[in-house]
């Protein structure tokens, strides 16, 4: 298959990416900002320029812009157009405009739809988030985390009106709380620099229950996905570690230490505030398997990149 694929310099479209490259799909990958090092710093330069050399890449295209319809014309013929990008700039301020974020998303969508069933385009998969309202399971009501949360789940209700309206078929993978090689500095990635540091981890909000995946396996199953879709209305949401952030924390923390001579200290601290909901979670559980995924071969992975990455503890 030929695929379109937004969003690519992100940590799970990167690995998005890579999954469906290593399934023997051609990626069309689609970046919204210039091939520069000021536009993809860190560790987003390191996925963009690892995909430069996996995927057809495609610089400067917004999703809707013009320079995004015109790509979408040059290909000629596509299979699927996979919608990864979304507006995430400020997405944990309070103040994030979901309306606009709903516009940047979904820019031009009508346009995009005939386009791509001009070029033989049969199938549209949106990534969406369980952080967003209606989605996974979880204390009711299923309210959005955010305003970021809130867009999500806004552009889903959009891209359902207008694929049904164009007759486009839609399929929706929703995205739990990845963690992997690649990650941007977030929780997995604060518990190991700590501790490869040689510090004690905190966790501040251990009570919280929520849906932890390794990333590859998250990946695997969008590949499958993709490969699967065409008839429209499917909607899939991955689910792997269903368990409190400390014990999570705790799971990492047994992990590392197989693999390395870390002592991984671990505080919890005593959770008294539940500004967010207590349990959101996926329901789609047993991919491992199917997908045959090896969860050892993740983890020996996963503490290889951060000992390379945060210093020679443990070799």
């Amino acid at each position: 298959m030929r695929i379109v694929l937004t969003g690519t310099s992100s940590f799970t479209g990167y690995w998005f990416a890579r999954a469906m490259h290593e399934a023997g799909h051609e990626i069309v990958a689609v970046f919204s900002s210039a091939d520069c090092a000021d536009a993809y710093p860190g560790v987003r330069g390191r996925r963009v320029e690892q995909l430069k050399r996996l995927c057809r890449s495609e610089f400067a295209a917004p999703f809707g812009s013009d320079a995004f319809l015109a790509l979408l014309r040059s290909l000629g013929r596509f299979d699927a157009l996979c919608h990864h990008w979304a507006e995430t700039r400020g997405y944990r301020d309070p103040g994030f405009d979901a309306v606009a974020a709903l516009g940047a998303n979904a820019r031009r969508l009508p346009e995009v739809l005939r386009l791509s069933q001009d070029c033989g385009c049969g199938r549209l998969v949106l990534t969406g988030s369980v952080f967003a309202q209606n989605e996974g399971i979880g204390n009711p009501p299923l309210r959005a985390f955010s305003p970021y949360g809130l867009s999500k789940g806004l552009t889903a209700q959009f891209f359902e009106y207008c694929c049904e309206r164009e007759g486009m078929p839609l399929d929706r993978f929703v995205i739990p709380n990845p963690f992997g090689p690649y990650e941007e500095p977030r929780f997995t990635n604060y518990l190991m620099q700590t501790w490869l540091a040689g510090g004690a981890a905190n966790v501040a909000t251990p009570n919280y229950v929520r849906d932890n995946i390794h990333v590859d396996l998250l990946a695997r199953a969008y590949a499958a996905f993709v490969e699967g879709a065409g008839a429209g209305g499917r909607v899939l949401g991955p689910s792997l570690y269903v368990e409190t952030q400390g014990a999570f924390a705790e799971r990492v923390a047994r992990e590392v230490r197989a693999r390395l001579p870390l002592a991984c200290d671990l505080g919890l601290a005593e959770q008294t505030s539940y500004a967010e909901p207590r349990i959101r979670i996926n329901a789609d559980v047993g991919l491992g398997t199917e997908l045959r995924w090896s969860e050892a071969a993740a983890w020996d992975a996963f503490v290889a990149y951060y000992a390379e990455l945060y210093g020679s503890a443990g070799r």
